[in-house]
């Protein structure tokens, strides 16, 4: 580590399956932004790493359901996905794009390196395998029940409680296709085994700031033992492998995964091109913090840096995350596949973006599940409007109250007890008593 203080702050990269509406809003994306802009304002050297992610199998199946053409389908949403970026006042320093002509080239290289070192080794792999549709079952192509909570679940990590899933685990695991029952195909794959890792993954958990679910589910994974993972498939759709993966397209998440190293690694230097530089670029970084939905706390928490323990990179860098529940509409969960949403960019053009960043901070499903309603976003909208504007009738607030209610809205933009429905509660209070509000404090929450 040299003496450089440098802050990296990753959200999601969106799936280019759909356009963004306020449940991804309120979750990851606007806190991620409110705690970079806080700071940035601190003082701290910060980058901000987001992206696209296209490799989700049920990227393919959606643009066959709909009969369009995969490539355009991805572009259109991407166009979408930055357009509510920029109305939000989503700012970041590092956008991942897998349709950059380089991409697949760059990563698939890795994935061969991995696999060359002996870092992840070719081994004997039990797949499921649709007899019906002759596929191999992984993530979106398998459904089932998770085997911890017994809930509904897919291939990846269970929307319940976070746990990996994955064909070999779930609980009475079908086809999504047909609904046939799957049979075993023993075959070789390359398969990171994170249970190599543990003592470096579990030192990294011992230091770095995570909620308590998110401790929970490492607690199950610990336990349970850390599973193998496949970094590649014999299936239709991701990256092509090369070298020893050659016939297999690659694993979504360890695409990912691998994106983020290499893409934060190349905002630290610019020139870095091998393996050797990404480790040494690394090393540049004091502060790695994740801001992603509950349900990917498996990858962002436990895989991503066993791959990147698997890669070298050493200490781990993790310093904690940020995972908020699940935002509801109406009492439902938001379904883009449903159209049972409140699309990003349909209220950003309709309302006021400061309002609507400052009511999705307010409302945010943080350590609890939340629910969007119209009613809800009207009646704050015409409480805080007059407020924003300095037309209201100013109520006096006694200075010693003034000044704790300040104290207490900024400590909670720190990234260490993040906390923007706090801080959010707290401009509003600041607001109504209209004296003059800290810069930091309105400018993170409105996006000003």
């Amino acid at each position: 580590m040299t003496g450089r203080q440098l802050t990296v702050i990753t959200m999601p990269q969106p799936t280019a399956n759909g356009p963004l509406h306020v449940g991804h809003l309120s979750g990851p994306y606007i806190a991620a932004d409110i705690a970079a802009r806080a700071a940035r304002a601190s003082g701290a050297e910060v980058l901000v790493s987001t992206g696209l992610d296209i490799h989700q199998n049920y990227v393919l199946v959606r643009a066959q359901r709909e009969g369009v053409s995969v490539e355009s389908m991805m572009e259109e949403f991407r166009g979408q996905i930055t357009e509510t970026y920029q109305r939000a006042g989503i700012n970041y320093d590092l956008f991942t794009d897998p349709l950059e002509p380089d991409h697949d080239e760059t990563i698939a290289g890795l994935a061969a390196w991995l696999v060359a070192s002996g870092r992840v080794p070719m081994m004997d792999f039990d797949l499921k395998i649709c007899p019906s549709c002759d596929m191999t079952l992984h993530h979106f192509y398998v459904a089932g029940r998770c085997s911890w909570c017994r809930e509904g679940a897919a291939g990846g990590a269970c929307e319940g409680c976070g746990a990996f899933t994955s064909a070999q685990d779930l609980i009475d695991p079908v086809c999504t296709a047909c609904g046939g029952q799957p049979h075993t195909v023993t075959t070789t794959l390359p398969v990171l085994r994170m249970e190599e890792f543990r003592e470096q993954l579990t030192a990294m958990w011992m230091r770095a700031e995570l909620p308590s679910r998110v401790r929970r589910l490492i607690q199950h994974h610990l336990e349970a033992g850390l599973p193998d993972v496949p970094i590649a498939y014999p299936t239709n759709w991701g990256i092509p492998g090369t070298g020893p993966l050659a016939g297999l397209r690659l694993d979504p998440y360890t695409e990912v995964a691998l994106t983020d190293l290499v893409n934060i690694a190349r905002g630290v230097n610019p020139r870095a091109s091998t393996v050797d530089d990404y480790r040494a670029a690394w090393q540049e970084v004091s502060e790695l913090w994740h801001f992603h939905g509950m349900d990917n706390s498996f990858w962002y928490a436990l895989y991503w840096p066993a791959v990147f323990a698997a890669m070298g990179i050493d200490p781990l860098p993790l310093s904690g995350v940020v995972a908020n529940e699940f935002y509801t509409l109406d009492g439902l969960k938001f379904s883009t596949s449903r159209n049972h949403a409140v699309w990003a960019n349909e209220i950003l053009s309709e309302e006021d973006p400061r309002i609507v960043r400052l009511y999705l901070a307010w409302d945010r499903p943080d350590r609890y599940a939340s629910d969007f309603t119209r009613e809800s976003f009207a009646a704050f909208r015409d409480l805080v409007a007059p407020l924003l504007d300095g037309t209201h009738e100013p109520h006096k607030l006694a200075e010693p109250l003034r000044e704790a209610e300040r104290v207490r809205s900024l400590d909670a933009l720190r990234l260490k007890g993040f906390d923007a429905a706090l801080a959010a509660r707290g401009l509003i209070t600041l607001l109504q008593t209209g004296e003059q509000v800290d810069g930091t404090l309105r400018s993170a929450l409105t996006g000003e």
